[in-house]
């Protein structure tokens, strides 16, 4: 780091990096403007206490895995919710790109990532333990909605997460292809998520050679 940056500064500049896609000139640059006039200055505190907060409160619903500031998340104490439905997606993005479609209401199972063993991603590191778990005491399932993303790790997800739920003998239904192959839901616009969602087929998943 340049050595004309006081220790602070260059703390705050290598800290920057940390987020997806601010290299250190873009981490300069934030910097720089956080810290330019009193006002950007007020702006900065802000997020830091913003930051704080919510990294102290905000954790993980201890039933579908999505970000909650408490222990069972408002979509799951949901009352309204279509009880007999469960979609699988990968991110919470993803639950906010669905819930935007306004196509769906049922409850949601939330895996925070996907299948990669080179990456030492296995069933466990995406929940696949606690989904099981659920649908031994879950009777009111009746349909399970595999809404992973069109790529090679969320289709072989989607086929593990098939095999899995066969035995509980409830319906298993992946989200259409209207969804783009090698799309990510949270990019797809609210109407395209909400026909793939219509238009969801049976599961009969194969990964092909």
């Amino acid at each position: 780091m340049n050595s004309c940056f006081s220790p602070l500064l260059e703390h705050l500049i290598k800290t920057l990096q940390y987020l997806p896609g601010i290299g250190p000139k873009s981490a300069q640059r934030l910097a720089f403007y956080l810290l330019d006039t009193p006002k950007n200055k007020t702006i900065a505190q802000e997020l830091s206490k913003a930051l704080s907060d919510a990294a102290t409160a905000i954790h993980y619903c201890k039933k579908c895995r999505n970000f909650s500031e408490t222990d069972i998340c408002d979509l799951c104490n949901n009352k309204s919710r279509e009880s007999r439905l469960l979609c699988i997606v990968e991110t919470p993005s993803d639950v906010i790109a669905i819930e935007k479609s306004g196509g769906y209401r049922g409850h949601y199972f939330v895996l925070r990532g996907r299948l990669s063993p080179l990456d030492g991603i296995g069933p466990e590191e995406i929940g696949l333990n606690l989904l099981a778990e659920q649908l031994k005491n879950a009777s009111e399932i009746q349909e399970i909605i595999i809404a992973t993303n069109h790529t090679v790790e969320g289709e072989a997800t989607a086929y593990y997460i098939s095999e899995l739920v066969k035995p509980f003998n409830v319906k298993i239904t992946r989200i259409a292809r209207g969804v783009p192959l090698g799309g990510e839901l949270e990019y797809v616009d609210s109407r395209t998520i909400a026909e793939a969602l219509n238009h969801r087929v049976n599961v009969d998943v194969r990964i092909e050679d």
